[in-house]
Order: C-alpha cells, then structure tokens, then sequence
C-alpha cells in the first residue's frame, strides 16, 4: 500500500534531499560572497542601500512570511485537526491589508532601519528606543525557537542527522549570511526560497488533486467519509470561541508588529514601492495559503492522520509524507530542501531584525544617544548577529517537539501587544506621549509573555513535559484497551481479564491526572487580554502625561507621514 511508504523513507538518509539543500547552500553563499562586497554602510547591512523595486521585496517579503513554520505546521494542523487549522492560514493572511493601508507608508517614510524609529520619531528616543529593543527582541525570539524547532525536526527525518547536530548547521548559516551579507543577502536568499517553495507547493497540490479528479468538493468529501463531518466543522482545535477570536486577532495584528516584516519597508525607495510591494507580497502569500490548506486534506485523505502523527507527533511533516506518496524519494527530497531553505531564510530575517534592535535601538539610540558612528554600529551589529544565531541554537534545544505552528502563534501575540498598539498610536494619535508608549509597549509584552508562560501551551507541555507524556500514554493505553473489549470475537475469559486490565489502567490516569498541576491560565492564547491592555494603558497614560512638544511636532510627521516631504529617498514624489 503506498501510504505505508513514507514510514520507511522518511528517518532515513535521502540523497536527492542533500543535494538539493547543497544547491540552495552553495548558490545563497555565492549571493552572501556577492553582497558582502556591496555591503559597507550601516544603509546597506540593514536596508540594502533602499535599492530593492516594488516586486522584487513582495516576493521577499512572502518569502519572509512564507515560514517552515506555515508550510509545515499549518499542512500539518489541518491534516490532523481539519477545519481549525484555517484559523492559522486565514488568521495571517487578513494581516496584510493592515500593513497595506496603516503601516507600510508612514513607516517608510519615518523610519531610517527599524520600526523604533517611528514611535520614537517625536517622542523622546530614549525610552522609547530601550521599551522598543526590548519588544522586538522578545518577538524575534519566539518566532526565531519556532523556527529552530521545525529545522531540526526537519533534519533529524530528512538527513538522519540527530536533531542538536541540525540547530548548529541553521545556526551556522544563518550567522554567515547576515554577518557578511546583511539585508542585501537576505532578501535574495529570500527571493529564491519564495520562488521554489511557491513552485515546490502548486507541484504538490497539482498532484493531490489530480487524485481526487480535480475536484475540491470530492478531496473534503473523501475528509468527511474516513474522519466524519466534524473534521470539516470548527472546534477541532480550538473549542473556545473566545480563545478563536483572541488566536484571530494576534495572526491579524500581529503582522503589522512583525520587526523583520516591518524592517523590508526600509529597503525600497519610496513609499510608493513600499504600497506595491506590499500588494504584491498579499497576492503570493494568499496563493500559497490555498495551497497548504489543499495539502493538508490531501495529506489526511491520501496518507492518513495516523501515519502522519506516527512519524511526527506534532504533525509537522504532513506536507512531506504526501509528498513522499505521491511523487517519491525525488519530490519528497526536492520539498524537505525547499523547505529547510525556508527556515534558512527566515531565521536570516529574524536574525537581522533583531540585530538591528540591538545594534541601532540600544547601542546607539540609547547608550550612544544617537552620536555612534557607523563603523561602530556595524561592529555591535555583527557582534549581536553570533550572540543571537546561539541563543536561537539553544532555544531550538529547549522546545524540541512543539508543533511549530503554536510556536509562531505565541510569537504574533507578542507582535501584537507590543509593538503594533504603540506603532499605530504613534502615527494617528496627537496626544500619544513617550510615558504613553513606553507603558504600551511593556504592558503588552509582559502581559502577553506571563500569559503564555501560564497557558497549558508552556505551564503544562513544556513546563510539565514528562508527567504530561506519561499521562497521554496512560489514556492511550485506556483507548487501546476499550478498543480492544469492543472486539466481536472477544472470549468471556478474555472480557474479564480485559475489564480487571482496563479498572487499573484508568486508576493509573488518575494518577497520572494529579501529577500534572492544571494551568493557571485556561485559554492558549492570550492576545484579546494583552493587546486590549495595551491599547488602554498607552490611552490612559497619555492623556495623564501632557507633552506639548510631542504634540507640537504632530502636524510636520503627518505631512512626511502621508505626503513623504523629507522621508530619505523621497525624491521619487
């Protein structure tokens, strides 16, 4: 049968995976070689001089979105849990028109190399650059583990390398890229992943639905038959609406508070490439939400939930087992490479986003008070590029086994609460103040984080990993035991051992039950709570502490804001 066959190849050595992935590594490290030439000035390592058109940074900027993290995870989410997991590819998509028509303008025409600039473009630098730093760095992080886990699962099944071996190549990659090549390198890795993976995906869904006669309704109907019409309804993954609606709002917000998605702004002319690029970017990401959606239901009609959870509890190799079934060891090899090129790309990204924070907000916004020159930048600026390429490593180490999709979810409700309340008040707000800003953007990080860390997402599955491991063997063993007594052919003999078996194995539940403490915060996600105070605390604070200056210099960031009169490289207009 051929859904047995990804049991044995995956896990094992694929030569066609290696050579792709050595493909992908030699020609990215010639572009590295080739922007480390152009890549002198602060300008150039955290915006590519602003010489990036319209279409070429849409396509970047996909591939920035376009994470191992979406391509996996959410094929995975909807193969195991159906309907739900179009929460996360929705959820990511409906972002992008608020990037569009609130943020990519007045962001390239304030800012110089990240969003900090623009919050603290009439407030007062210091605080708001300290507050912004700290922000983006906790975001970066998030997104930067979830995307070292799915690198080392990935790995770990494609190359047969142990999975802490794999951390230390992305590790090492991701380092050489921004270290010598800065944005310019980045954006073209990026270019080239975007630009296979949206190949590698339509390939693949083509071939899905070649199978079902070209016809969505049989693909979910064939759903319905093996899973029943629940699998295509909601509350599969998240039963409670309040937590939906709070899972909703951080994908949505939460791209607009992004760094390394507000960061590709700076590297266009002009704010009218900033609005094209962006159009462009929405056209490619919703057309690769369809496609992984497609091949989620495809990989449940076609392989099955229990041969993709057999080989990946989190289900993040969904996309690869149908893959593997429907065009072999090549196309299976050819989508693990485009995907570990993925992850390559976009921890280039989150790397660069974060040095930047480190290097421009705090180095030289806060502790130089803007007097740095730019050698010194560019020094703290690789420096913080190695400190962060190890932390990523042992963060990766850390999380191992967590489906990879959550992990990014965790990331865009900090996203959300942190940055995007402060960014959006400071451009539309007159009354907006620095103490303002500052309460925002810590309110909604430090809410957002204690949520998190006491949600059952860490409280229980990473906090209490091994109890709560023992507890799901128990109830497995409980299911394996009532199954078993539902059996026609079952001896009287036989029913009674079955039943004494199945009393001690649901006293071993109970057991087990009370070695896990139950999480303090019920709900998985926690952005309604942390963005709503965010958005309170910076109002109210505001209008408590007047600034007259702040407010004075209002009416000349709006006419650079909307018209980009004294915006660098606003000659265009």
């Amino acid at each position: 049968m051929p859904t047995q066959a990804p049991q044995t190849v995956i896990g094992t050595l694929n030569p066609v995976a290696i050579l792709c992935f050595l493909l992908f590594v030699l020609a990215t490290l010639g572009i590295t070689y080739w922007a480390a030439k152009k890549t002198k000035t602060a300008s150039q390592f955290y915006a590519a001089g602003g010489g990036i058109t319209g279409f070429q940074n849409g396509l970047a900027l996909a591939g920035d979105y376009m994470s191992a993290a979406s391509f996996l995870g959410i094929a995975g989410l909807v193969s195991t849990k159906g309907y739900d997991g179009l929460i996360y590819s929705v959820g990511w998509l409906v972002g992008w028109p608020i990037v569009m028509f609130l943020i990519s303008e007045p962001l390239r025409n304030l800012g110089k190399f990240t969003f900090s600039d623009v919050v603290a473009f009439r407030l007062k630098q210091k605080p708001i650059k300290t507050a912004a730093a700290i922000g983006s760095l906790v975001t970066v992080l998030f997104y930067l583990t979830a995307q070292m886990v799915g690198a080392g699962t990935l790995i770990k099944l494609m190359f047969g390398l142990p999975y802490e071996s794999a951390l230390f190549i992305v590790g090492g990659l991701m380092i050489a890229y921004v270290l010598f090549g800065g944005m310019l390198a980045t954006t073209w890795v990026q270019i080239i992943k975007a630009v296979l993976l949206l190949g590698g995906a339509t390939l693949l869904v083509l071939l899905t639905l070649s199978q079902v006669g070209w016809s969505y309704g049989e693909l979910f109907q064939q759903a319905a038959t093996k899973y029943g019409n629940g699998f295509l309804e909601p509350g599969g993954l998240v039963s409670d609406p309040l937590d939906a609606f709070s899972l909703g709002l951080a994908l949505m917000f939460g791209t607009a508070g992004l760094p390394h998605i507000l960061m590709r702004f700076y590297t266009v002319p002009d704010a009218r490439e900033a609005r094209k690029s962006v159009f462009y970017a929405t056209g490619f990401i919703g057309y690769f939400y369809i496609l992984t959606v497609t091949i989620g239901f495809g990989a449940a009609v076609l392989v099955g939930k229990d041969i993709i959870m057999g080989i990946d509890k989190g289900g993040n190799m969904a996309a690869m087992v149908l893959a593997e079934n429907l065009g072999g060891s090549l196309l299976l090899g050819f989508l693990a490479a485009v995907a570990f090129a993925t992850i390559l790309a976009v921890v280039a990204g989150l790397t660069l986003a974060g040095a930047s924070a480190l290097s421009h907000d705090l180095y030289v916004g806060v502790f130089r008070s803007g007097k740095a020159n730019e050698k010194e930048e560019m020094k703290v600026a690789k420096a913080a590029t190695i400190s962060l390429g190890i932390i990523a490593i042992l963060l990766g180490i850390l999380f191992k086994g967590q489906n990879v999709a959550f992990m990014v979810g965790l990331a865009f409700a900090v996203a959300a609460s942190a940055n995007f309340p402060a960014l959006l008040l400071s451009i539309v707000w007159k009354r907006f103040t620095t103490a303002g800003a500052v309460t925002s953007i810590f309110t909604g990080m430090i809410v957002a984080v204690t949520l998190i860390v006491l949600s059952p997402t860490v409280y229980e599955d990473v906090m209490q990993a091994a109890p709560k491991k023992e507890l799901v063997a128990a109830k497995d063993k409980v299911a394996g035991i009532e199954k078993a007594l539902k059996a026609t052919d079952i001896t009287p003999d036989v029913k009674k051992a079955k039943d004494a078996e199945l009393a001690a194995a649901k006293k071993d539940v109970e057991v087990k039950n009370a070695a896990v403490t139950p999480a303090p915060f019920k709900m998985k996600n926690p952005g309604v709570f942390s963005m709503g105070l965010s958005f309170l605390l910076g109002i109210l604070v505001s209008l408590i502490t007047r600034e007259k200056q702040a407010e004075e210099l209002f009416e000349s960031e709006k006419v650079r804001t909307y018209i980009g009169i004294g915006a660098e490289g606003a000659s265009s207009h």
